[in-house]
């Protein structure tokens, strides 16, 4: 992919000292987190947030319409459900903004952040990593490719912070999809820190929170 992905860039007053990549959910585009950067010490901190728009393309589960989407998915359980050359495709476009930050701040000063369909990404891009990042979060998210992960995953995030989020009464994706991602990186040596809230596919403002606490500690 000769270009990057289009994206709205949210610069902070200062020097750049570091940076964000945030993915979105299905069907949405870069603009949906947009609004909650003003409570989040990015700015502050001097961290320029990079919010990329996924490309149109069909969604079977959705009855073929296409939306903005970082890989296909069908209607079925187990690992064709997830359009796998798509993923390697979001992948190489992922990698590149994250590329393009390279240029301007180092890499453990970049961390990648994903909601649901988003989120999947940034655990998928992020593990595999061949440089430490500062962060990964992934917020109401599953993980994808388990067996090409175990395989693929780089041992230079093997201790990168990890922030994980879910409701508890989440109806598109369920908390156990998100709970089956954390033991599985527990058991193979990382360190998520889980976070569960009493809401559906969405954020709260304990969430919003609790990343502005993770963002100072990777960042401040």
């Amino acid at each position: 992919m000769s270009e990057l992905l289009p994206a709205l860039v949210a610069e902070p007053k200062g020097e750049v000292t570091g940076s964000v990549v945030w993915l979105h959910g299905l069907g949405a585009d870069g603009h949906d987190f947009a609004p909650i950067l003003s409570h989040l010490p990015l700015a502050e901190l001097g961290v320029r947030v990079v919010l990329p728009h996924a490309p149109s393309q069909p969604v079977t589960i959705n009855g073929g319409m296409s939306m903005p989407s970082w890989y296909d998915i069908r209607p079925t359980d187990g690992p064709a459900r997830h359009d796998e050359a798509g993923i390697r495709v979001s992948a190489t476009a992922i990698d590149a903004l994250i590329a393009n930050e390279r240029k301007e701040v180092a890499s453990e000063r970049i961390a990648v952040v994903g909601f649901s369909q988003g989120g999947a990404m940034a655990l998928h891009c992020g593990l595999r990593a061949s440089e430490r990042l500062a962060g990964i979060a992934a917020l109401s998210t599953y993980l994808l490719l388990p067996e090409e992960t175990e395989t693929e995953r780089s041992a230079a995030n093997a201790e990168t912070p990890i922030f994980q989020a879910h409701g508890t009464y989440d109806a598109v994706v369920n908390p156990a999809r998100g709970t089956h991602a954390r033991d599985w990186l527990r058991e193979r040596g990382y360190a998520p820190a889980w976070h569960d809230y009493p809401m559906g596919h969405e954020v709260c403002l304990e969430e919003i929170a609790e990343l502005a606490s993770w963002f100072r500690s990777i960042f401040g």
